[in-house]
């Protein structure tokens, strides 16, 4: 499911957007929080969902492009091109749910005392709605920096279609987007999804991937109560997805060292199968930064106090003044990246392991410090509670050539829980990929991922990512 724009992409801390296969566009985003900024729109377009299925039509001779999620069964997708000129891409998407197609044939046959032939069965059924989908897509390119972005999706077994709009447009060095979605689709990090009645965002932020300086501008509205997808609807919204304003500013600075990199001579006249894979090294990346967030509105109801630790103090900074709450915090991010191989050969010649460790909270890292601190100096015992606040987020990524331009990759978090009696690491919503690299163009994979949590699997073109 998720993590796919992968850990290692850029060595970011943001969170991104993250691939769902739930929707026809396949994308959900991260629930507004108090400390990272969910960054999936400054990372700059990414390629439709449209567009992919299309690349995946036209030049891999897929027919259909399968997808899968726990809720909706197993789907099939294909895309129709518009001819609309080389400045506007025009897309029909249909989607039919071959899992509940069959099911129901299946039980309606069953229970049918009629003689009637599976063929008869089977165009009856064809023609109910509830298991079509569609989507309409444009996109519009005003200039070389400029980009508009149309998607409008329904359902037939649902009521409420789903449309957004999105303007994107490119700065020398800065990314700047305006984005409008109604409903909006959220993820919380317990993997559910949440519906809201609209939201409206705007992103402003400088894109590099070098060492030094970087800032971002995020201003994000939600309006309307949200509902879970599925599931009982008296659970309760999160406080983070009611109505209300949210402005977010960030600035940190980046640090990329190369430990080694080898100089062996590549194989002559063989392209490698991934261009930004083509050199076995050893690479770190820190990062440091401060993150402040204006709240206005039902969101600013919950104060970080709310979960102040018994057995320490937290050292937050927070402020609250009516329906309105203003928050600080600084933030930190570690990363290695490992990788052995030219990825040229024709097996095993790219094996790639990358390790990050992300400190979400500097105040709340520093109060556990401090607590601990204080119980190694009185000889005291440490408490459980703060040694557990004070490890920080891990994630962990592998990546295997198997044969040619195909790699298995393994991507997950790394739960750790003293509390718990067996194993107190454990890996945490972990996302099993194959990737085929498609050398032709430089640097391009497909990739079919499965999320055994989420029980959702997909397949996507990915272009330009390490």
């Amino acid at each position: 499911m998720n993590r796919l724009r992968w850990v290692m992409e850029g060595a970011e801390f943001w969170e991104l957007d993250v691939s769902t296969p739930i929707t026809m566009d396949g994308v959900a985003r991260p629930l507004p929080n108090d400390g990272p900024l969910p960054l999936g729109l400054s990372r700059g377009t990414r390629l439709s969902r449209p567009k992919q299925i299309d690349f995946f039509q036209r030049f891999m001779a897929a027919l259909v492009v399968p997808s899968f999620s726990a809720g909706n069964g197993f789907s099939i997708q294909r895309a129709l091109t518009i001819p609309s000129g080389n400045d506007w891409f025009t897309t029909l998407l249909g989607q039919f749910n071959l899992q509940q197609f069959v099911s129901s044939v299946r039980k309606a046959k069953l229970e049918e005392r009629s003689e009637s032939s599976w063929l008869q069965t089977i165009g009856r059924h064809l023609s109910e709605k509830s298991f079509y989908a569609y989507g309409f897509c444009s996109e519009f390119l005003v200039t070389p920096e400029d980009k508009l972005h149309f998607s409008y999706e329904a359902r037939g077994d649902r009521k409420t279609a789903r449309k957004k709009a999105v303007f994107n447009h490119k700065f020398p060095h800065l990314d700047l987007t305006m984005e409008g979605v109604w409903p909006g689709l959220y993820i919380d990090k317990y993997g559910e999804y949440w519906e809201v009645p609209v939201t409206l965002a705007a992103d402003l932020a400088s894109v590099t991937s070098d060492s030094g300086g970087s800032y971002h501008l995020c201003l994000q509205h939600i309006s309307g109560l949200a509902k879970p997808v599925e599931g009982n609807e008296s659970t309760e919204v999160p406080t983070n997805l009611l109505p209300g304003l949210y402005l977010k500013s960030a600035f940190s600075f980046k640090k990329n060292i190369d430990f080694w990199r080898s100089e062996a001579k590549k194989l002559k006249y063989v392209q490698p199968y991934d261009f930004f894979l083509s050199g076995p090294r050893i690479s770190g990346t820190g990062i440091i930064g401060v993150v402040a967030t204006a709240l206005v509105g039902d969101n600013s109801q919950r104060s970080p106090l709310d979960d102040q630790p018994k057995d320490y103090k937290r050292f937050d900074l927070y402020a609250s003044m009516g329906r309105s709450a203003v928050l600080a915090d600084l933030f930190a991010s570690l990363a290695f990246s490992a990788q052995y191989g030219d990825f040229q050969k024709k097996a095993f010649d790219l094996t790639q392991i990358h390790g990050r460790l992300n400190f979400p909270s500097g105040s709340k890292f520093f109060s556990a410090a401090t607590c601990l601190a204080q119980n190694l100096y009185k000889s005291e015992r440490p408490s459980l509670e703060a040694v557990q606040a004070a490890c920080p987020n891990a994630t962990l990524s592998l990546q295997q050539q198997i044969v040619g331009p195909f790699s298995l990759r393994v991507d997950s978090e790394v739960a750790v829980n003293l509390k718990n009696q067996g194993w107190k690491v454990n890996l945490d919503n972990p996302v099993i990929a194959i990737e085929y690299a498609l050398h032709l163009l430089g640097s391009a994979k497909a990739v079919a991922w499965y999320a055994p949590k989420q029980k959702e699997f997909m397949m996507e073109l990915r272009l330009f990512e390490i």
